[in-house]
């Protein structure tokens, strides 16, 4: 079985919790670049993951507060998966990913991090992406600065084809 160690974002599990929605405020922040939003769509966006699992980590989100799979609507999930295919585009060009972990974590029971707020992670990985840093010294490399990743992926999200 393959690990994917994450060490790193126990900086994420022991933060304190505001108790608000980071889904449905940095959407109405209007403030894309410090809340590292690539794309605004009609019912969903793009946002980078801010304690990633991988360089590229993106996550797409509706902007309704919906907790489950089951209360998205059709157009809703037609947009949101649009969107995860046009990751997976972007990634393979921009980071030669050659994997990707792509999925809903549903309920804090499922491991999601807002369980109230349906969103879908997009984990681009490499062949021999694990090595001993994360096992040894409870460190991950993280080679680029998410600032940078953003620089680097935001043209590729201007425009999306429908």
């Amino acid at each position: 079985m393959e690990k994917l160690w994450t060490p790193w974002r126990l900086e994420y599990i022991k933060s304190p919790k505001s108790g608000s929605c980071i889904f449905c405020d940095l959407p109405k922040d209007q403030q894309d670049k410090e809340n590292r939003i690539l794309h605004r769509g009609k019912h969903c966006f793009i946002i980078m993951n801010t304690f990633p699992y991988s360089n590229g980590h993106l996550m797409v989100s509706p902007y309704r507060h919906l907790g489950c799979v089951t209360a998205i609507d059709d157009e809703e999930t037609n947009e949101l998966w649009h969107f995860t295919k046009h990751c997976v585009s972007v990634l393979r060009k921009t980071y030669s990913a050659q994997g990707f972990n792509i999925g809903l974590n549903l309920g804090k029971a499922g491991g999601a991090g807002y369980a109230e707020h349906l969103h879908n992670h997009i984990v681009p990985r490499w062949e021999g992406d694990t090595n001993f840093m994360p096992v040894l010294a409870d460190v991950k490399a993280m080679p680029e600065h998410l600032s940078a990743g953003y620089d680097m992926l935001l043209p590729q999200f201007q425009n999306i084809p429908s």
